[in-house]
């Protein structure tokens, strides 16, 4: 689970076998047909030659568009995603589509609405605040944490949910009478929840694309935390290292045992090129790794793909470190499944493979110091910033010892 988020701000290719058509500048709102009837919208603003993703304080650029007489293909820059339609001057209708998982949803962008959900009654309920939130409460296997930090003015909402593996992202919505609506899209991930609000509770469905939906419940708890993401991923007992071998992006074999890691702190990163919050985590880590980390310290990425060739999986690796520059090496280390027991069987020291990101810091003797399980990204605003303290912290301290 998972831009900021300003994410990936890029120019658009845009190629036109008719230049006389064109998008119309300006703002347009998109809606994705989830389930149940239910309409995920978001905003999309056209600017000349790009067009940007709205979702609260977050940006999102496509980057790149071809037109083709009244036909629209639409693709995100790092993520397999694609916007495929007919358009008209003010209007965009088809579908989106995730090719590798069989994912398709039905959309349509009007130009000129610039409201994300149509109001009807004016706010009976307030969410401002803090939550304490459960997902699939009845459902032992799927039940899960999570804490919800919303923000309301008026009846917008804006905001994020955090759970043990990851956050849901920058979330922008409204209050209509005791209705709370909350969508974000961010080219790999539709979100929408919607939940009936009184004084004490919150009471709702979350939406995931169009293939996944589970009840939530939530009360107010300004005091409510979730569990130290430290403590939840560990070695199993009898295994004393960490230990690999998979190959580049250029078909190279690479294992810890390399001269590249030898007398480094190494920073290993369990993620998938299809994930936003290993997006998210990767660009911090590049930046990182380009302005301060000490010469001494290794990164390395470990992809789990659900692309369903070695080829594709290949590809959308070359794509993430070409288009955020990454200064590291990424590893192909399963594709065909993004599947967490499979992803475990060849990390079978760890207890779990819990979440995409997982991150594990080894010290210069090979001996593993944290493993962080999960990523607070921008949206969380001080869970960020306080993850970056404590981690360049800890790779300053080990980097001197």
């Amino acid at each position: 689970m998972r831009l900021f988020f300003a994410i990936i701000l890029s120019f658009l290719s845009l190629s036109c076998s008719d230049t006389s058509k064109t998008l119309k500048p300006g703002i347009w709102r998109a809606t994705l047909e989830v389930r149940d009837g239910q309409k995920l919208p978001f905003n999309v603003m056209v600017e000349q030659d790009k067009m940007t993703v709205q979702n609260a304080q977050e940006r999102v650029t496509i980057s790149d568009i071809q037109i083709n007489g009244d036909s629209i293909v639409l693709r995100h820059p790092i993520f397999e995603g694609v916007f495929k339609g007919t358009f008209t001057e003010e209007a965009i209708t088809g579908t989106w589509s995730k090719p590798s998982l069989g994912r398709v949803l039905p959309f349509t962008m009007t130009y000129g609405d610039a409201e994300r959900f149509k109001n009807t009654t004016p706010s009976k309920q307030t969410v401002d605040g803090v939550w304490e939130m459960v997902f699939s409460p009845d459902i032992e296997d799927d039940r899960y944490i999570a804490k919800g930090i919303f923000s309301q003015k008026g009846d917008r909402v804006t905001g994020n949910i955090q759970t043990t593996t990851g956050d849901y992202r920058f979330l922008e919505g409204t209050v209509t009478g005791d209705s709370l609506k909350l969508s974000t899209f961010d080219g790999a991930h539709a979100f929408l929840f919607v939940a009936k609000v009184t004084d004490t509770a919150l009471n709702g469905i979350f939406y995931s694309d169009s293939h996944w939906k589970e009840p939530f419940v939530g009360t107010p708890n300004s005091d409510y935390e979730l569990p130290d993401p430290s403590s939840l991923t560990y070695m199993n007992e009898g295994y004393d290292r960490l230990a690999f071998s998979f190959p580049d992006a250029d078909g190279n074999q690479v294992s810890l045992d390399d001269d590249i890691f030898k007398d480094k702190v190494v920073v290993v990163q369990i993620m998938g090129t299809w994930c936003p919050n290993c997006l998210d985590e990767s660009k911090y880590f590049s930046s990182y790794v380009k302005e301060s980390a000490p010469e001494d310290v290794q990164f390395v990425a470990l992809a789990f793909e659900y692309a369903p060739t070695q080829e594709k999986a290949l590809s959308g690796i070359k794509r993430l470190k070409q288009r955020l520059e990454l200064p590291y090496p990424v590893l192909l280390a399963q594709f065909g499944t993004s599947d967490k027991k499979e992803a475990n069987k060849k990390l079978p020291m760890l207890n779990h493979v819990l979440s995409y990101p997982t991150t594990i810091v080894i010290d210069k003797q090979g001996e593993i110091q944290k493993i962080h399980t999960g990523f607070n990204g921008p949206a969380t605003g001080e869970k960020y910033e306080l993850f970056k303290t404590e981690f360049e912290g800890l790779l300053k301290q080990l980097s001197a010892d």
